[in-house]
This record gives structure tokens, C-alpha cells and sequence, in this order.
């Protein structure tokens, strides 16, 4: 059921000719209703701010939604933040149990539809309201006299397409990268004939639900899945599950390098979540008795139908080869889209897309094992005093994020914006380990790539953190983001 935003929110956007509010008297805008943008606004409510969500989709966790029938790696334990929890309790909620492991769906209706129906939080959520820029009022990117001073003007579309702006004296964004799944092609660009209308219709991104509503486009049908994560682990063991359903299903696993299947199967019963050490187990299991054909190393090029199927040709090794499938999955990653960005100052890793002081906590080139340390505002912060990237945008193109990430993430951004440096300082989370350093299949894979910082397993034993020293000194937040809406 669609949750109605109030009359009185939806006429609040000013008309383009209102004179804007003073800079002390206008919100927080969170770009995204999903988990972590609901979080901060439970932080900043319990901090004394004033939040405004604004959410795209039709209901809150939109996202969450498109993979409602994935069950979540980590139980729900570690998906509740604790503002929000205390804001659901004040108003009778019981709690799912914590260690059960909700899917994307059970998230959204047990957790994120309750959040977003308080009455604290209700009327100041609007959906159907998808962001197209954001800007300093007044003041182009180049222009630096009296930036901080401004608000920022924050424009939005409706669905009937009538434009409006709201201004804000902070921007937090939380709006996720699943709506930009990266392509299939192994540059990084879409594969020549990857967006032509005769093969889209036969590729998917993402993990389509094909023991439910996709069924009838995979059983018994040769699938490609292109991808070396979650997304393809998951999606490949339910394939394998439609395979015994439906005989004639035929799968095929196409990975850049042999190497990335052992960095597939993760820690197993090492991982202190225990279901995202059993995807790996599972996997390397359907490996092991044949279930999947493997295609390593195959790098995609092109992709073009010929008659009822799609021919994907890529590089193998020093060959060329071509695979046959009568549908495509890619599973290769999502990255962040920071077009309505583009007028304000950011800083961004260059390779990861993510605010340049978290790269090296999360840069997979760098870590192949262990779980990202907790960081908050200071890393988080972008040379553009007030905004913040939170969530799954604030990691770029890494694909170790965890909810209960965001969620510590949420906690700080908004102690820091209510001017408390302490706690946005804080460290409150303690994150579960992956148990991939204490696999020596992993490590002695990981050993023969230059780039890993743990030669051996004992290294990966004894290394505090697991891949290394502590972290970096955190660095300044721009002076004019402290405190600046409270």
C-alpha cells in the first residue's frame, strides 16, 4: 500500500519567485527514503534538526523493494538503527526478532513503512519527488565569495514533471547507486550492442527473482550471469535451485579471473555472519559438483542476438570467445550517479567515486579481506560545507557496504551537524568480520597480487584490523558545516 504524503508537505516546495527562508530556519534535506536516509532523520529529529526526506519512488525503500526477495546477510540485529528504533518504540512497535534474517521485502514493511507512517516522520517525508540538481542559491560552482553564507537550493521534479526548489541549510545524501548498475562490459562501458533495443530486452542487472516472478524467462533456458559479488553468488545459487525444478536449466558463470572465485566464496564458516559465510559455502559447493560452467578469465565486448538467443563475445586470456545464452544477468556492480552534483564542490576518489578520505578504508585493490573500520562525518564531509554522502553513494563503486555502516554513519553527520564534534568523533559500531583473512585459500590467492598488504596467513592472523595500521587521521570537516543548521 503507497504511503499518502500530507497535502500540507507537498505545498511546500517554494515557487520559483518566493524569497528563500533565513538560512537558520530551513531543514536538513536527505535525498532518499531508503534505511539510511530514514536513519538520519530519526538522528536528527533526536538532535533537535529538522529533516526533510525526499524519496523518488512511490514508497519509502524503493530500492529496498526491487530485491525484496534477497534475504539479507546480516540479521536484524544489525539492520535497525537505534534513533530509529527509539522513535518506532514510542509508539508501540514491536521489534522483529534479531536474529532472524529479514528479506528485502520483510525490511521494508516490517521496519521501513512503520518508520516512515510516525508522526514525526510522516509529514516530513514526500515521495514521488525525484532530485534533478542541487546548487548554492546564487552561486555557481566557480563562485567562492560568501559560498558557506548561502543555502542550497535543492530542485525537484514531481511525477507529473512540474519542477519545483526547496533550500535547505544542509544536504545529506543517501540516495544509493541501485539505480546505476554498472554494464556489462569489461571496460567499464556498455558492451557494443549491450543498449540496442534487440538485446535489452534478454538482459537483466542486478538479482532478478527467478524462483518468483522472473521464473518463466530462466527455467530451462541457458543463463549467462557476468559478475564476481553477492549479487552473483546469490543469483547463481538460485539459479541452481531452479535447476533442479527445471532440468534444462543450463548456467553459466562468466568471471574476469579464475582468482575471483576464491575472493567469491568469502570467509565461510570463518564469517561472523553466518549466512554471508554459508553464500560462499553454497557457491563453492555448486562449483565443486558442477552445477555451473565456468567462463574464467572472459572479459564481455559485445553482446548482439542472433535469433532467439544472445551472443556474447569477449577476451579470454590471449583468445577471443563467444558464449551463447538465451538470457543475460549482470551482477557487476552498481556505482554511484553524481550528475545532479555537478554544481557543487566535491572530492571524490578518483578509481572508487567515494568521498576521498574513505578510499582507503574500502578500496578493494587494497583490502582483500577483513570488514571497513566505522567512520562518520569527517570522512564523509565534501568540500562543500553542509554536504554530506551517506549509505551505499558514500561508498562509490565498493561493494563491502553493511547497513549497519550507514546507520553509524547517519548517527555522526548529524551529531556533527548539530554541533556536537564529540560525538560525531564517536566510534559506536562494531562491525561483525568477514573471516576472509583467516581462509589461507584466500590469502595464498591474494599473495600473488602485489597490491595485497597480508604476504601470508599468520600476517593476516596477527594484523590488527586485519589488513594493516589503524586508520588515517581523520580530516577537517569545512568549518562553516559545523553546527550549521541547529
Amino acid at each position: 500500500m503507497d504511503i499518502v504524503t500530507p497535502p500540507e508537505v507537498l505545498a511546500s516546495a517554494a515557487p520559483l519567485h518566493e524569497r528563500r527562508p533565513a538560512l537558520d530556519r530551513l531543514p536538513v534535506i536527505i535525498i532518499g527514503g531508503g534505511p539510511v536516509g530514514l536513519a538520519a532523520a530519526a538522528h536528527l529529529l533526536e538532535r533537535g534538526l529538522e529533516p526533510l526526506v525526499l524519496e523518488a519512488g512511490r514508497q519509502p525503500g524503493a530500492a529496498v523493494r526491487d530485491w525484496g526477495h534477497v534475504p539479507m546477510v546480516s540479521p536484524w540485529t544489525y539492520n535497525i538503527d537505534r534513533a530509529a528504533r527509539a522513535l518506532l518504540e514510542r509508539h508501540g512497535w514491536t521489534p522483529p526478532d534479531g536474529d532472524a534474517y529479514p528479506t528485502g521485502q520483510e525490511l521494508a514493511e516490517a521496519y521501513l513503512d512503520p518508520l516512515s507512517r510516525t508522526p514525526e516522520l510522516a509529514g516530513r517525508l514526500r515521495l514521488g519527488v525525484r532530485v534533478t540538481g542541487v546548487a548554492r542559491v546564487g552561486n555557481g560552482k566557480v563562485r567562492s565569495a560568501g559560498r558557506e553564507q548561502q543555502p542550497f537550493e535543492v530542485r525537484v521534479s514531481a511525477r507529473d514533471g512540474r519542477e519545483s526548489r526547496l533550500f535547505a541549510c544542509a544536504v545529506i545524501d543517501a540516495s544509493g547507486t541501485w539505480s546505476s548498475p554498472s554494464p556489462a562490459g569489461g571496460s567499464g562501458l556498455p558492451a557494443i550492442g549491450e543498449r540496442d533495443a534487440a538485446a535489452a530486452g534478454r538482459l537483466h542487472y542486478g538479482m532478478p527473482d527467478v524462483l518468483g516472478a522472473a521464473r518463466e524467462r530462466y527455467a530451462g533456458k541457458r543463463v549467462l550471469v557476468i559478475g564476481s559479488g553477492h549479487s552473483a553468488a546469490g543469483t547463481l545459487i538460485d539459479l541452481a535451485r531452479l535447476q533442479e525444478q527445471a532440468p534444462g536449466t543450463r548456467i553459466v558463470w562468466a568471471l574476469r579471473t579464475r582468482g575471483h572465485l576464491t575472493r567469491a566464496y568469502g570467509g565461510g564458516a570463518a564469517d561472523q555472519l553466518a549466512a554471508r559465510g554459508a553464500v560462499g559455502t553454497r557457491l563453492r559447493q555448486l562449483v565443486e559438483r558442477g552445477a555451473l560452467e565456468i567462463a574464467a578469465p572472459f572479459t564481455v565486448d559485445i553482446i548482439e542476438p542472433t535469433g532467439s538467443t544472445l551472443l556474447v563475445t569477449g577476451e579470454s586470456g590471449q583468445e577471443q570467445r563467444s558464449l551463447q545464452a538465451d538470457a543475460v544477468i549482470v551482477a557487476a556492480g552498481l556505482k554511484p550517479d553524481t550528475r545532479f552534483l555537478a554544481e557543487l564542490r566535491t572530492d571524490l576518489d578518483p578509481a572508487l567515486d567515494c568521498p576521498r578520505a574513505l578510499a582507503p578504508l574500502i578500496d578493494p585493490n587494497l583490502h582483500s579481506c577483513g570488514t571497513v573500520r566505522p567512520h562518520g562525518a569527517h570522512e564523509l564531509a565534501q568540500p562543500e560545507p553542509g554536504l554530506f554522502l551517506i549509505g551505499m553513494k558514500s561508498y562509490g563503486r565498493a561493494p563491502t557496504f553493511l547497513l549497519a555502516t550507514g546507520h553509524e554513519q547517519a548517527r555522526s553527520v548529524a551529531a556533527y551537524l548539530a554541533g556536537d564534534e564529540e560525538a560525531a568523533r564517536r566510534v559506536e559500531l562494531e562491525l561483525p568480520e568477514t573471516g576472509v583473512c583467516g581462509s589461507p585459500a584466500v590469502v595464498a590467492e591474494a599473495a600473488q597480487d602485489p597490491a595485497c598488504c597480508l604476504p601470508t596467513a599468520a600476517a593476516a592472523r596477527e594484523a590488527p584490523g586485519c589488513c594493516g595500521p589503524a586508520s588515517p587521521p581523520r580530516p577537517s570537516v569545512p568549518p562553516a558545516a559545523k553546527g550549521c543548521c541547529g
